[in-house]
């Protein structure tokens, strides 16, 4: 058998942490290893637990969640862990900043105990979790933030068709819909995406998009 994905659970309200852990414990695949208050006692737990990964408040004591993100997941960050973002306010200035910081996913509170079981497993397994809608309207309002300084040049370790993928990733297409566009299989958009994250030492396609971005391959 596979062993359990190991979650560490940080939230500054105790009834809503117990919830959480109760509702992934339950399941056979996962396990509760941590929980926690605050960002900085987060960034300390997950540490000395190494968890598979965290889902992480954002308004919160000490350390907020975005910068606990930052401190566990963020550019440079040795060994990061993977953080799936849960909170009540449905910004996009919180989903950009989170996203920011490192993290792969993001979900509201008042998503149901499926949502947040689907999550916890989707960031878990190397994906990000964000639909391409969100992607698109994130990438609409906040691109000029991370777009490139004058002179940057475009990464030349990925083929020409890579290129043309990752440029599709960063306008938030969905692998099906990348399939369609490319006329090739979703099989092999994923091999491609697989290809790309690891050539660019890449997490995952949030990541992807902030690159392409910053590389300037998408204006």
């Amino acid at each position: 058998m596979t062993a359990p994905v190991r979650v560490l659970v940080c939230d500054d309200q105790a009834l809503i942490r117990t919830g959480f852990a109760t509702i992934i414990d339950a399941q056979p695949d996962l396990a509760v290893v941590g929980e926690c208050g605050d960002g900085r006692a987060a960034v300390g737990l997950a540490r000395e637990l190494k968890p598979d990964m965290v889902v992480m408040d954002v308004r919160m004591p000490v350390l907020d969640g975005i910068e606990a993100t930052r401190l566990l997941a963020g550019a440079g960050v040795p060994d990061p862990v993977k953080v799936l973002v849960v909170t009540t306010f449905n910004l996009d200035e919180y989903v950009y900043e989170a996203l920011r910081a490192g993290a792969s996913g993001f979900l509201l509170k008042d998503a149901p105990p499926a949502q947040l079981l689907q999550g916890i497993r989707t960031v878990a397994s190397g994906a990000a979790l964000l639909a391409p809608e969100v992607t698109r309207r994130l990438v609409g309002r906040f691109a000029a933030r991370i777009r490139p300084a004058e002179g940057t040049k475009t990464d030349t370790a990925l083929t020409p068709r890579e290129l043309e993928v990752l440029r599709l990733i960063a306008n938030g297409l969905s692998n099906s819909e990348i399939a369609a566009t490319l006329v090739i299989s979703q099989e092999t958009v994923k091999t491609y995406v697989s290809r790309i994250l690891t050539k660019l030492d890449l997490r995952d396609r949030v990541q992807a998009v902030v690159y392409a971005y910053r590389r300037g391959l998408v204006t």
